[in-house]
């Protein structure tokens, strides 16, 4: 039978959706977040490419204007590694063991953590600002919205961890596949950004 049967009625004539409409909206939301996210950032992929063709009165990455690969690569590690430990967090969440989860997400979420941590040191020791060129323009504004990212998402997470910690049998792990699959996409982000910014 269809997940969209005629609802069970409920107290005061309310109805109650099932299950498995909600599991549904929940992946096709995260999914259209993830899709949004990546041609969000996109446009800095664009913004870099397109300065650094036209390198205007050779300002597009003058000298002194240096990103620390080091914290770089650093960032990008915790961000991918919170994402695998989210991920398998899911999982085992899928597989009826909400106690894994909570130990899964609370590792995910002290390396998201760590890694916002890296970001703002690296922010305080670059040596450079966003009117110092092209290159340090993208790499401000980019790596900027990208911590503002990685905090909003692991709000996210904490707010299911929490949940989980509070009513152990009501984890939801619709919402927690919906997260991991978003948490998985960002890290990809988090790739290219290490990839365009650190390495080209």
């Amino acid at each position: 039978m269809s997940d969209y049967a005629t609802p069970t009625s409920a107290v005061g004539g309310d109805f109650e959706e099932p299950p498995q409409v909600m599991a549904r909206n929940l992946r096709v939301a995260s999914q259209l977040w993830a899709s949004a996210t990546a041609f969000f950032f996109f446009a800095f992929v664009f913004a870099y490419f397109y300065l650094r063709s036209l390198n205007s009165q050779n300002l597009w990455h003058p000298h002194g204007v240096s990103a620390p690969t080091g914290s770089g690569t650093a960032i990008m590690l915790l961000v991918v590694v919170s994402a695998a430990a989210g991920y398998m967090a899911a999982r085992k969440l899928a597989a009826g063991d909400a106690a894994s989860f909570r130990i899964g997400g609370l590792v995910a979420l002290a390396l998201g953590l760590a890694a916002i941590v890296v970001q703002i040191v690296q922010w305080s020791s670059l040596g450079f600002g966003p009117t110092d060129g092209g290159y340090a323009s993208v790499f401000v504004g980019w790596t900027g919205l990208y911590a503002l990212f990685l905090f909003g998402t692991l709000y996210w997470l904490e707010t299911l961890v929490a949940t989980s910690f509070r009513s152990p049998k009501n984890t939801d792990s619709a919402a927690a596949a919906a997260f991991a699959f978003y948490w998985v996409v960002l890290a990809l982000v988090g790739v290219a950004t290490w990839v365009v910014l650190y390495l080209l």
